[in-house]
């Protein structure tokens, strides 16, 4: 069969978009991996735990499909109601939650720009327009971004925002909300690294929905689970879009015994932090022009604009960060905050080539 016959078959947003490319996993063990912003420690010995003592006869049921129990723990943790919660397959889940909610082929989304580049993805499968708006040369918010964003029905502030890992004033934030005519989601995958968050105003505001996943701070990217919170209202209506059984029983458990463990995860936080700043510093001195990060990673232009080629170069060193083309992205390369020892391998890598 030709290949024109089988592109016949799909719908034309389907054909006509490239797709996602998530970062590179490598099957190459020994490789240092910093691109993919995992958590370079373990996550929770409550999550041990339960791997040890969950009974696999459980697994031929099918699990909770609206993760009661789940949402039960988050909902403590942030101090609101479970009606307040949703849970899914990942955050990626909830942001796919989130387009099929919201959006159609009249109703636009808006988004900044440089940014999470999977919202385009989502938007294409919709057949939405896009409105995409620049953050000024240093990553700083649009001052007229409510005026760029009129036409749109959602708004998507990714706040620590990716790739830049800078974040952006909550007062600032909470203005977007008040005076914003649609809904505002504020993607906060990276916020435990961040010295704030967003999440009172999802109980604030009834157009409001905050989005998080437990893949970075609580070391646990392995198990896809990601939730959001907002008032009850949009929380109803979004559970009538998600998938019946998105989230396994096996994760409910885990994710649960996590989050329930804030203690653990602010050690593992604080330590990623105190790296950060000890890579951010040791970069600069390199000569690294550093993005001010509230996340688990740097985004960080090497002398002369060389993000490629230092990408490149440290491949061969077989220390993997991620790079984005781009004009605005193309001059940086964005690294994960790894332990210790990735660190150094990483700094030593880049003065000897600068040497």
């Amino acid at each position: 069969m030709s290949t024109e016959k089988y592109k016949s078959y799909f719908r034309p947003a389907v054909d006509g978009m490239s797709g996602y490319t998530p970062g590179e996993q490598p099957k190459v063990s020994e490789l240092i991996k910093l691109n993919t912003n995992e958590n370079p420690y373990p996550p929770s010995p409550e999550v041990f735990r339960i791997l040890k003592e969950y009974d696999a006869e459980r697994l031929r049921l099918y699990p909770d499909p609206v993760c009661d129990k789940l949402r039960d723990v988050i909902a403590d943790t942030y101090g609101c109601k479970r009606d307040n919660v949703i849970a899914g397959n990942g955050s990626d889940d909830i942001l796919t939650i989130v387009f099929r909610s919201f959006t159609d082929g009249r109703r636009a989304v808006a988004f900044l720009e440089p940014t999470y580049s999977l919202y385009p993805v989502l938007a294409g499968l919709q057949g939405c327009d896009i409105i995409k708006i620049p953050l000024q040369d240093d990553f700083s918010l649009a001052e007229n971004l409510l005026e760029q964003a009129a036409a749109a029905n959602l708004l998507i502030i990714s706040r620590p925002n990716a790739p830049t890992g800078n974040t952006f004033p909550v007062e600032d934030i909470r203005r977007i909300c008040r005076e914003f005519d649609g809904v505002v989601v504020i993607d906060e995958a990276y916020a435990d690294f961040s010295a704030d968050n967003c999440v009172d105003l999802a109980f604030e505001f009834n157009n409001v929905i905050v989005s998080r996943t437990v893949s970075k701070s609580y070391s646990l990217a392995g198990i896809r689970l990601g939730f959001a919170l907002g008032c009850s209202e949009l929380i109803a209506g979004m559970m009538k879009v998600k998938d019946s059984y998105s989230v396994d029983a096996l994760t409910q458990a885990i994710g649960a015994a996590a989050i329930a463990d804030q203690g653990y995860l602010q050690k593992t936080v604080c330590r990623i932090k105190a790296s950060r700043q000890l890579l951010s510093d040791e970069l600069s001195r390199i000569g690294f022009d550093i993005v001010e990060s509230q996340a688990n990673f740097i985004f960080a232009a090497p002398p002369h604009g060389e993000g490629e080629k230092i990408f490149n170069f440290l491949r061969s060193r077989n220390i993997i960060v991620r790079y984005f083309p781009g004009q605005v992205t193309g001059k940086y390369i964005r690294i994960t905050v790894g332990n210790n020892a990735q660190n150094q391998a990483l700094l030593e890598a880049l003065k000897s080539f600068y040497s």
